[in-house]
């Protein structure tokens, strides 16, 4: 015959994001009951005590997209710092394109360069645009497509298909950022 344990489980109901404190005199902070979970203020909040994870850093996507730029901006700022390849990208974007902060195509190309040089694919691509532009950086096509040639190795399609429509670079770029690549007169 088997015997059963049986535990009490003292359940208390307290609002999402109840803050806890210690019964001491100071009140210290002592911890989040039920914190909200996978929300973008979350993300920021986490990010803003140094806690950078995948989830944190890839909640930047939505933040962005929402059109808190300047929130985004801090959140893949602090990511890039802690070594995220895919916030330095999204820096990139910001910079390129003037959210959150001033236009700046060279240090858009520098985010580029720093995600490239840490191995990655689509960091590579974007740097080998950069250079076979001349975007933010001295143009240099042989650098440029030795680049592309590394990110397609890696197997990124985007990089691939590039190569195969002879670096062609209408291939990659939308007609809306003619405007962005035309030279300077």
């Amino acid at each position: 015959m088997r015997a059963m344990i049986c535990t009490a489980i003292l359940v208390v109901s307290l609002p999402l994001g109840a803050v806890a404190q210690q019964s001491d005199e100071g009140g210290d902070f002592h911890g989040d009951l039920n914190p909200e979970e996978l929300s973008l203020d979350r993300a920021l909040r986490d990010v803003g005590r140094g806690e950078t994870s995948m989830t944190n850093c890839a909640m930047g996507y939505l933040i962005t997209k929402s059109g808190r730029h300047a929130e985004a901006r801090q959140l893949f700022e602090r990511c890039s710092r802690d070594g995220w390849t895919g916030a330095m990208t999204w820096m990139s974007q910001l910079d390129d394109n003037g959210l959150g902060g001033p236009l700046d195509p060279g240090a858009a190309a520098d985010w580029d360069k720093r995600a490239a040089d840490l191995g990655d694919p689509v960091g590579m691509f974007n740097r080998g645009l950069d250079l076979m532009r001349g975007r933010g950086v001295a143009r240099d096509e042989a650098a440029g497509r030795a680049l592309v040639d590394r990110a397609a190795k890696a197997g990124l399609p985007t990089a691939q298909r590039l190569q195969g429509a002879g670096y062609d670079l209408d291939e990659v770029t939308p007609d809306a950022d003619n405007w962005k690549y035309a030279p300077v007169s």
